[in-house]
């Protein structure tokens, strides 16, 4: 895949939660206003949804979605303890990040 066009907005690695410090759920996408609609809506049968994982609590955009699929699986590799962390950094009330994006 390529570069992005310019009117797109960017791909973005990303990190849900059922409340602070509950459970957490970490995905990429090119589209994370509508990736986040679906979690939040339950739109497919998933972890999110049995879960009810519907905070974003963290996000990075990435240049590609090839980066933002690598940024992705490193993250899934970090430490409970790592992910929190770095959450924190961004958001240490933990607060829905979703109303920022609209």
């Amino acid at each position: 895949m390529g570069r992005r066009r310019p009117w797109q907005p960017p791909p973005c690695a990303y990190i849900m939660a059922s409340g602070p410090h509950g459970m957490l759920y970490v995905g990429s996408t090119w589209n994370l206003v509508g990736r986040v609609w679906h979690h939040k809506n339950d739109v497919v049968e998933s972890h999110t949804k049995r879960h009810r994982i519907h905070t974003l609590v963290w996000y990075e955009p990435q240049d590609t979605l090839e980066n933002a699929i690598l940024r992705e699986r490193r993250l899934k590799r970090y430490s409970r303890p790592r992910k929190i962390a770095l959450i924190e950094t961004m958001n240490p009330e933990w607060h829905d990040l979703y109303s920022v994006l609209l």
